[in-house]
């Protein structure tokens, strides 16, 4: 009997993985909603709008055809056209071919697949921090380790330098976001091209985290892969969540070379096996709505972004407009130091919910994730409870 009982534990690779600090704040606010307590609910990271019903028929229309079989683990070929299209149209890589794009259930596991194709134990891998939380966890998972380089002192000194001070003989990859959540930042071209040299001297593969590139307010996104010498080693996760409205969609796809893709190919198929063959069929239909559409909800969440930043600095949580992404990220050491501990005073005095800034990061400490993809009301009426909590 005690012999068996030593085998049954999880594998130990998974003992310094956790579970999303968001979901828990999630829950927490459902249950304060179940219990009849009125929330303002700036936790989440979702679009204020529905999934476009042009995008919903389309999948009716390919359950009405039966197109409901096996497709290629790596996408159906017209969805993976389309992409090339898309790519080569809004992000500047001219060289992509069909072969090139995989697709994948949400931009998650594009990530998953991309340390899991390119990390062995002991591997180390940059992280500008603040970082999107789940990417510590799936470096950890790949037996890797996260070096987490402040963003704001890499900004002022200059990439390349932040990088070098924290680069090790075991460094293999660099995870780079933009726009960044939680910041809402936007890496300029200067800044890429800067990062793309970086990783070219030292032979590093460069994992792009382009979910909110459509969410950009000021200045311009660059996809690093579309710069020289950087398609052949740069993983590009792209999702539909964002632009779309298709978080439960759960659409996204990869594009990478060689050997890169064989080994993205292989995480895919023993894991999912692909994505359901309807929904790539209104991801198709995702990928015909018109720039201006999607320009016009831009607008919506920049008006958003000027109302909530502006309710924030009259109360004096000192907030920057960010420049991309739909999240502020103010200072709210005025609360409290802790930002675990002031994210749940504004909880449980004001009634809003929060991401505390040091999930994100030990450089996310002292600030708050402010998510303002929701109705204007909801942050006017998240303002006048600011006033009155700072009253």
């Amino acid at each position: 009997m005690p012999t068996a009982a030593k085998s049954l534990h999880t594998s130990r690779r998974l003992d310094e993985v956790g579970f999303s600090d968001i979901v828990k704040v999630r829950n927490q606010v459902m249950a304060l909603r179940a219990a009849g307590q009125p929330v303002y609910g700036f936790h989440g990271g979702e679009p204020y709008f529905d999934t476009p019903q042009p995008i919903k028929d389309a999948l009716t229309l390919a359950l009405n055809e039966n197109k409901t079989r096996y497709a290629p683990s790596s996408g159906i070929e017209p969805l993976r056209t389309a992409i090339v299209e898309k790519l080569k149209r809004k992000n500047g890589m001219k060289h992509v071919k069909p072969e090139d794009i995989l697709i994948t259930v949400g931009g998650a596991h594009a990530l998953h697949a991309a340390f899991e194709s390119v990390l062995d134990a002991g591997d180390d891998a940059l992280v500008f921090s603040p970082y999107w939380t789940p990417i510590r966890d799936m470096i950890v998972m790949a037996q890797a380790r996260p070096l987490l380089v402040p963003t704001d002192r890499a900004c002022k000194e200059g990439l390349a330098e932040s990088l070098k001070r924290y680069y090790t003989k075991a460094t293999r990859a660099i995870y780079y976001n933009t726009p960044q959540n939680p910041s809402g930042l936007v890496f300029t071209r200067a800044e890429a091209e800067e990062v793309a040299a970086f990783a070219i001297e030292r032979d590093l593969i460069v994992i792009a985290d382009e979910a909110y590139e459509d969410l950009v307010y000021e200045g311009e996104h660059v996809s690093i892969a579309s710069l020289p010498g950087m398609a052949e080693r740069t993983i590009t996760a792209f999702t539909f969540s964002k632009t779309y409205a298709m978080t439960g969609w759960r659409a996204g796809y990869a594009v990478a070379k060689e050997p890169f893709m064989t080994a993205l190919r292989k995480i895919v198929l023993y894991s999912t096996n692909g994505l359901a063959t309807p929904v790539q069929y209104a991801m198709i239909q995702a990928l015909t709505t018109p720039e201006s559409q999607i320009a016009a909800r831009r607008e919506e969440y920049r008006r958003r972004r000027d109302l909530l930043v502006a309710g924030l600095n009259e109360v004096g949580l000192g907030c920057d407009p960010p420049a991309g992404a739909f999240y502020a990220f103010p200072n709210v050491e005025k609360i409290h130091k802790n930002s675990r501990t002031a994210a749940q005073i504004l909880l449980e005095k004001a009634h809003i919910a929060t991401i505390p800034g040091s999930v994100f990061g030990a450089q996310g400490e002292g600030h708050l994730r402010f998510g303002y993809a929701i109705t204007i009301k909801e942050i006017e009426d998240c303002v006048e409870a600011l006033r009155g909590f700072s009253a």
